[in-house]
């Protein structure tokens, strides 16, 4: 039977390391390093399910359309920030405190996208008769919004593949968790498994991917470092949960400029 793995993880930069090091090799931030535990996959678990198909490498020449396909949100305060709109294929990573109002941004998102596109909602902190309530509650109820309450990786690639959405928003990526990897949900190698997937559904299937992500009490996205380089931009939530007003602001955007500021207010 193979045994547990421990190995070292930088909080600041994601760097590993199979000793703890009081200075990470990497970043160069002290104290930073955080053991983590990987248990290994039990034996007779199935194999993650593929996501895409295979691809062969293309002559930069050889690649035609757009260099991006750009669609408006519906709301103009979210375009601006995302720099002009979202884009088709792109892995988009909201963070924010608990309770600042993430969940009911996205909601309204769906609302303004399912008039001419499909998307998925994927819960993990909520069922569906919850997201129902809360969505009755904000005046949402298009058509081709489709809700799952699910936390295993397999089965929301599964939906998605039966689904066909056009956009994909999980909520959150704390609480997904891949079944061949031992570790609890929201732990360092779980948040990189999966959102590793979710790159992949994005990038594979042109699908607009929007996840959500937990703020720990520094004010930095909960999990891995790691986990904003990989995505396309990261977008913060901001405010005073006392007050009905928000930012929305951008850490990183791949497709844009990351001086815009949308405003909004929660009702």
């Amino acid at each position: 039977m193979a045994k547990a793995k421990s190995v070292f993880f930088c909080t600041n930069c994601g760097n590993e390391t199979p000793k703890w090091m009081g200075r990470c090799p990497s970043c160069g931030a002290y104290n930073t390093m955080e053991e983590h535990i990987e248990k290994p996959a039990a034996p007779g678990r199935a194999k993650p399910a593929p996501v895409g198909v295979s691809r062969v490498a293309l002559r930069l020449r050889d690649v035609t359309g757009d260099s991006e396909i750009r669609f408006s949100t519906g709301m103009g305060e979210l375009d601006r920030v995302l720099g002009g709109g979202a884009v088709a294929g792109s892995l988009v990573l909201v963070g924010g405190a608990p309770g600042i109002g993430k969940s009911t941004l996205l909601l309204q998102i769906c609302n303004r996208l399912c008039a001419e596109r499909r998307v998925l909602y994927i819960s993990g902190e909520e069922s569906e008769r919850q997201l129902k309530l809360r969505a009755e509650r904000l005046g949402v109820a298009p058509e081709e919004l489709f809700i799952l309450s699910e936390t295993r990786l397999s089965d929301v690639v599964e939906t998605v593949e039966e689904t066909k959405p056009d956009i994909l928003i999980v909520d959150s990526i704390q609480t997904l968790y891949n079944e061949n990897n031992e570790s609890s949900p929201g732990s360092i190698s779980q948040v990189k498994d999966c959102t590793m997937t979710l790159m992949q559904i994005s990038k594979s299937q042109g699908i607009t991917v929007f996840v959500v992500g937990h703020i720990n009490k520094d004010g930095n996205i909960a999990g891995p470092k790691v986990l904003e380089h990989m995505v396309d931009c990261v977008l913060y939530f901001e405010g005073d949960p006392n007050t009905s007003y928000r930012l929305l602001r951008a850490a990183k955007n791949r497709f844009g400029s990351t001086n815009e500021i949308g405003v909004f207010e929660m009702l």
